[in-house]
């Protein structure tokens, strides 16, 4: 079956399993989506503290750095020399010396706008060799991104169709995003993992919040998140493909009576050691104790407890991708409170209480796909589908969101 066939036959509610694994809708992703009118999250403010600080990362499969500039000034180019297409920056962070990233294989040399600045032997060496007269130094850089920051998160785009960063998120959006980043951040650590799965899967994962009291054993014995508690998704206003969960601190009166009726699983099924790890110190101002913000195509922002982070999706192959977890705190953060957050990120990252589960999820979705053709069930709450949604929990709301504005996406130029 043809690509644009595939996609026909999926809808926000059922989707063919062949757009998870098929290897031209993951070449034409990166057309329409990653090259796309879409923002894509390259990381935070405190990754580039200073000019000429840079992060190597990727946008899609496309490798590109995110470089600090002069008077806080933010500039992304696509890593690859003008001269042989080599990779410039191999280091995943760091800070260029004299302002000048240079590539080891030709030592061509480029500035924080990824502008070209000098050439070896350009002119030659007693009259012979070196570039011709006809070549301009200043018409030749690396590929330019738009760059633009929401708080301390900063994202690009390709396109020149894309909207402003801001409209492109959404008020609601927006506004989850500046409860988070209340205060200048500090990066406290940083871990990576690989997931055999297609992306989409891990970016349904993260806008599930059916899953949540069900798969997540750690979030309903501690009283993290049960369906009953006060909980609300919201989706953005404009594509559908961005959302926000949060869930206020529990009460004394918070029963589990409920949640212990409709799952198999007791509440009495582990036990902390420590569980100073839970306790929520309000330092952003609310009693929001969990709030998962998944923004499209491929990061996640979170608050669960103290532990604050962020997840990007670092798409490999249709079958695989990298989850890169950074964890972050405040400048201001006395040392005590810095240990806490370090305490409390033993509940997420590739091993955490509560995230670990999720890889294996999406890979055993992987894994049982490949068989023979069928389509996913995105049902729950398709009939009375509110936003925002009071409580959530019980609903996929937020997944048919993802898929109608990933399929208005792919399907540009069709006719459709």
């Amino acid at each position: 079956m043809s690509t644009i066939r595939t996609l026909e036959h999926s809808t926000p509610s059922s989707i063919d399993y062949r757009v998870y694994d098929d290897p031209e809708i993951f070449a034409l992703e990166q057309e329409r989506i990653f090259r796309g009118p879409v923002w894509s999250f390259l990381g935070l403010s405190s990754e580039v503290p200073e000019e000429n600080c840079y992060k190597s990362t990727f946008v899609g499969e496309t490798p590109v750095v995110l470089v600090g500039g002069k008077d806080g000034a933010l500039h992304a180019w696509v890593n690859r020399c003008v001269h042989k297409g080599a990779k410039v920056c191999r280091n995943a962070r760091g800070r260029a010396e004299g302002g000048a990233f240079v590539c080891v294989y030709h030592q061509w040399a480029y500035d924080a706008t990824g502008a070209l600045r000098s050439v070896p032997y350009r002119r030659g060496m007693v009259g012979k060799g070196g570039m011709p007269a006809s070549f301009d130094i200043k018409a030749h850089r690396m590929m330019p991104l738009r760059v633009d920051k929401v708080g301390d998160m900063i994202f690009a785009t390709f396109s020149d169709e894309a909207p402003d960063l801001r409209s492109f998120l959404g008020p609601a959006m927006c506004r989850a995003i500046e409860r988070i980043f209340v205060r200048p951040t500090k990066v406290i650590g940083r871990v990576a993992q690989r997931i055999e799965a297609n992306w989409k899967l891990y970016a349904e994962n993260s806008r599930d919040s059916y899953h949540g009291g069900l798969l997540h054993l750690f979030y309903t014995t501690f009283g993290l998140w049960r369906p009953a508690q006060d909980s609300k998704a919201e989706i953005d206003e404009v594509y559908g493909f961005h959302n926000s969960f949060q869930i206020r601190k529990p009460q004394q009166a918070e029963d589990a009576q409920k949640h212990k009726e409709e799952t198999a699983r007791p509440l009495d099924a582990m036990t902390l050691l420590d569980p100073t790890l839970l306790e929520l110190r309000q330092d952003i101002g609310d009693d929001i104790s969990l709030s998962i913000q998944s923004i499209f195509p491929s990061v996640v922002l979170q608050q669960i407890g103290q532990a604050l982070a962020v997840r990007h999706m670092i798409v490999r192959e249709p079958g695989a991708m990298d989850l890169v977890w950074t964890y972050f705190g405040f400048q201001d953060d006395e040392e005590e409170m810095t240990r806490h957050r370090l305490r409390a990120i033993n509940m997420v990252g590739p091993a955490g209480y509560v995230s670990v589960e999720d890889g294996e999820a999406v890979e055993i979705c992987t894994d049982g796909i490949k068989g023979p053709d069928g389509h996913s069930l995105i049902l729950m709450d398709i009939e009375k589908a509110e936003n925002p949604t009071v409580p959530m929990g019980l609903d996929e709301n937020a997944v048919r969101g993802f898929w109608k504005g990933y399929l208005k996406l792919m399907r540009a130029g069709e006719g459709q």
